[in-house]
């Protein structure tokens, strides 16, 4: 009986990379997707619709498997999918995330671009990894402008691995100048202007009064205060791991810090702006779950996560 209930529980389940795994993810995201465009405006079912919605969910989707195989193919937490269990659990929390059209591909091309820069680690073909990286975090921008801040990653990364060759230093630029001169070309075609096509621009804004509910303030809180807790051991672990691999942690923990910059900075708060956060959070909380020894508490820990988007349901 005890071994049965050992099986049953959440930590059990996803401790070790297993296909059922991506499944549950899969129906978690599902649900949170659906969940998420109740309330939106309706609009008549068409083809054009159910395929665009499907092409969504895909990206949705796709940004899971994608911080799986940043993970699993940069060590940056053991054999277990914690990672991709909370990041679905994250976008069911604050099933918001799943609606901005703009953020969704922002974030998709984001993560494309953290994969260039974790790559880093193995100083292997890096003229192509930070042009590829600054590449794709420019893409990023065209579809939400304060993306940009994940260039800093670039840099900072550079900065910690003490890379004094210029021509690294230079790259990066040169990679957000082709899309510049890519996207304005496209304008210019099209448009018959040059900045027709830069959609999205620099606004700030500083009311938070679009949280002040109890779902978002619930939701905020928990993934807060988890994620600060988890901080503090995942800042504490990076000094235990290989010296080749800790600037990939640290740039994990830079892309939550710039993720919460970009929350607090965007124009329009409506939840979107948290899917930001979501993957270096993921990773971060993840690494903590593998570390804690009581497996009653870390049974606990994952359990509240669980039933977290389950109970905001009900408000």
């Amino acid at each position: 009986m005890a071994k049965i209930q050992k099986q049953l529980m959440i930590t059990s389940i996803f401790s070790k990379s297993k296909p059922i795994n991506f499944i549950i993810v899969f129906f978690i995201t599902l649900l949170a997707f659906i969940v998420g465009r109740i309330g939106l405006p309706t609009e008549e079912v068409t083809t054009l619709l159910v395929l665009e919605e499907f092409g969504l969910f895909c990206v949705c989707y796709a940004s899971i498997l994608l911080v799986n195989f940043i993970v699993s193919k940069n060590s940056l937490s053991g054999k277990s999918n914690y990672e991709i269990l909370l990041f679905s659990l994250f976008l069911f929390s604050l099933t918001q995330t799943t609606s901005n059209i703009n953020i969704l591909f922002s974030n998709f091309f984001v993560l494309l671009g953290l994969r260039r820069v974790i790559s880093l680690r193995s100083q292997i073909q890096m003229n192509k990894k930070l042009f590829d990286a600054a590449f794709w975090f420019a893409i990023a921008a065209l579809f939400y402008f304060w993306a940009i801040l994940f260039f800093i990653l670039i840099l900072v990364s550079l900065a910690l691995y003490n890379d004094i060759k210029v021509n690294h230093w230079f790259i990066p630029f040169t990679g957000v100048g082709a899309v510049f001169v890519i996207t304005s070309a496209v304008s210019i075609v099209y448009y018959d202007s040059f900045f027709d096509t830069f959609k999205s621009l620099p606004e700030v804004s500083f009311n938070f009064n679009s949280y002040n509910s109890a779902s978002y303030i619930i939701a905020i809180t928990i993934l807060l205060s988890f994620g600060i807790w988890s901080s503090f051991y995942y800042i504490k672990s990076i000094k235990e791991k290989k010296k080749a691999f800790r600037v990939s942690f640290k740039s994990i923990l830079l892309s939550a810090i710039i993720g919460s910059a970009i929350v607090v900075l965007s124009p329009i708060k409506d939840g979107s702006e948290f899917l930001f956060v979501f993957a270096p959070l993921a990773i971060v909380i993840a690494n903590y779950i593998e570390i804690i020894e009581e497996n009653w508490f870390k049974e606990t820990f994952l359990a509240i996560l669980f039933i977290l988007p389950f109970a905001l349901l009900l408000l």
